[in-house]
């Protein structure tokens, strides 16, 4: 794996966001087996560090390409510790991008989550320009249901993104004008 650095997206008081590359892959391979992860996400199964490379390969890198836009590591300023991921998604099942965030669990109810969210969703918005950005939650992640609502988003109703997934609680957002 080469150690690329990798571009910065924006930064916040405590928080840099930035793409996520191969160097990352023990980071994401420990994240996406967080098991608060697996319950409230998805088990993406990956289990070792070249399933992670292709993970990073095949999801946040390839939506760079093809929609400019994706999951990005949530490092810490102070002690570059990387903490999580946010970013947008494009899913086959919805129309609009979705914001989407992860912590590790020592990182949760520090306030990051909503800090990188907010960031992310007003990058979208005013950088990119997207008029409309949703959001998913589990129904009975309170938690992410929190940092949506403190973001801006609003619950509109209860959807299946595909036949294969359980019902999502489904959070809408418009652009603002400044």
């Amino acid at each position: 794996m080469l150690s690329v650095p990798q571009k910065i997206i924006l930064e916040t008081d405590r928080l840099i966001v930035r793409e996520i590359g191969e160097a990352d892959a023990p980071f994401i391979l420990r994240l996406l087996n967080d098991p608060a992860f697996i319950k409230n996400i998805v088990d993406k199964e990956v289990r070792t560090l070249d399933q992670a490379c292709d993970y990073i390969n095949s999801g946040p890198v390839t939506s760079y390409r093809e929609n400019g836009f994706g999951l990005y590591v949530v490092v810490l300023k102070e002690g570059k510790a990387s903490i999580g991921m946010c970013g947008l998604v494009k899913r086959d099942g919805l129309d609009d991008p979705d914001i989407g965030y992860a912590l590790l669990p020592e990182y949760c109810s520090k306030g990051y989550a909503v800090e990188a969210a907010s960031a992310v969703l007003e990058y979208g918005q005013t950088q990119l320009g997207i008029e409309k950005i949703v959001g998913i939650v589990n129904p009975d992640n309170v938690g992410s249901a929190k940092v949506l609502e403190k973001i801006g988003l609003v619950f509109e109703k209860i959807i299946k993104v595909s036949e294969d997934l359980p019902e999502t609680k489904y959070y809408i957002s418009r652009k603002t004008t400044r």
